[in-house]
């Protein structure tokens, strides 16, 4: 089966080691990123979103514009705009990038974060939301005659739109979430399912959750698998572990200088997926292969924060234990975006792809 690649589409060079040296918004330093995943063997990057971040779909417009091959994945909170108005918005980026679109749907893990935005559901009536905001959407994008829709969230009449994406029947569905809630509305109606990096045999457990909910909600396919982790390479095993090391200093200096982000609490996480991390922090620093969870813990578990540590080809092999459980995905970002986003590409990728083809040719030789 195929594999890709996920990166980051940060808009400035802030990270948990590095604050940011200007706007949140640096035109010069997105498309650079943008490029050196095009160049370096990438599939796609996210746009992620965060209440006071810029707004990721002119961001996406942006680099769609600038970009031949790279695919763009834009994150999308339904609480900000009505589903209607989300679906002409994402299929005319459709139109823009020629077919290079995703979304992610995110439901919220922290009352406080979306409460910035007006939000004030509970976490599961906002999961029962979002289901309902991405059923308008994909209709939206393949209903041709005028439609009424009366739900629990949204209410409207007689919607046609003029505005259809390039891709047949739509734009992929990505979808994340650890609790039951998000294993249902996710196993019913996502393309791809996202999970943050955990062992391999929690992972195992979280995608037969999901496989059970696509079932469940009576789907005779499943959403492809995506893992996230923050790969730290370096030539040598011993290089890497001081790589890793001298990266968690710099997340402590940096967390004792100004708070790392505004979008994820740094203490009593809300949401399972964070908890979940924590868990495993606690459990033990190191993984199977090679995960590594002390930056998971010194960032309370916010979003994707579990490593990879050591050389490309000790990397590639982890990566290639969580393909062999059947993630199709694999989303990687490094601490130092963009030289990361570089040498990933150089010297993870073409490892992986290469290991994969010989899997895929295994299956096939009779």
């Amino acid at each position: 089966m195929p594999v890709e690649f996920l990166g980051i589409a940060a808009t400035n060079e802030g990270s948990e080691v590095t604050p940011r040296s200007g706007a949140s918004f640096d035109k010069a330093y997105t498309l650079e990123l943008a490029r050196a995943h095009e160049d370096h063997g990438w599939d796609r990057v996210l746009f992620a979103y965060g209440s006071g971040s810029p707004d990721p779909s002119p961001a996406a417009a942006y680099i769609a514009a600038r970009t031949e091959t790279l695919q763009i994945l834009v994150a999308h909170r339904p609480n900000v705009s009505y589903p209607t108005f989300a679906a002409k918005t994402f299929a005319t980026l459709d139109r823009i990038s020629d077919g290079r679109l995703a979304v992610h749907f995110i439901t919220g893990g922290n009352d406080h974060e979306q409460q910035r935005e007006g939000d004030f559901l509970t976490k599961d009536e906002r999961y029962a939301r979002t289901r309902e905001a991405i059923q308008i959407i994909k209709k939206a994008w393949t209903s041709h005659k005028p439609f009424d829709h009366e739900g629990t969230h949204y209410r409207f009449n007689d919607f046609v739109s003029d505005t259809f994406p390039v891709q047949q029947p739509h734009p992929r569905v990505s979808f994340g979430g650890s609790s039951p809630a998000a294993y249902a509305a996710g196993g019913a109606e996502a393309d791809i399912y996202c999970l943050w990096g955990e062992p391999l045999a929690q992972t195992a457990e979280q995608i037969a959750a999901v496989k059970a909910a696509a079932k469940a909600a009576g789907r005779t396919d499943v959403p492809r698998i995506q893992v996230a982790f923050r790969p730290i390479i370096a030539p040598t095993e011993e290089l890497a572990w001081e790589k890793a090391h001298r990266t968690l200093a710099r997340i402590k200096a940096r967390k004792a200088g100004a708070p790392l982000s505004r979008r994820h609490p740094l203490n009593g996480p809300e949401n399972a997926g964070s908890q979940r991390l924590l868990a495993v922090a606690a459990e033990s620093e190191r993984h199977d292969r090679a995960l590594w969870t002390p930056t998971a813990a010194e960032t309370s578990g916010a979003g994707n924060s579990t490593a990879l540590v050591g050389t490309p080809e000790t990397v590639a092999q982890a990566l290639l234990d969580y393909y062999d459980l059947g993630v199709e995905i694999l989303s990687a970002r490094g601490y130092d975006l963009l030289d990361d986003a570089i040498d990933f590409g150089r010297h993870v990728i073409p490892i992986v792809r290469e290991e994969v083809a010989k899997r895929d040719a295994a299956r096939t030789t009779p």
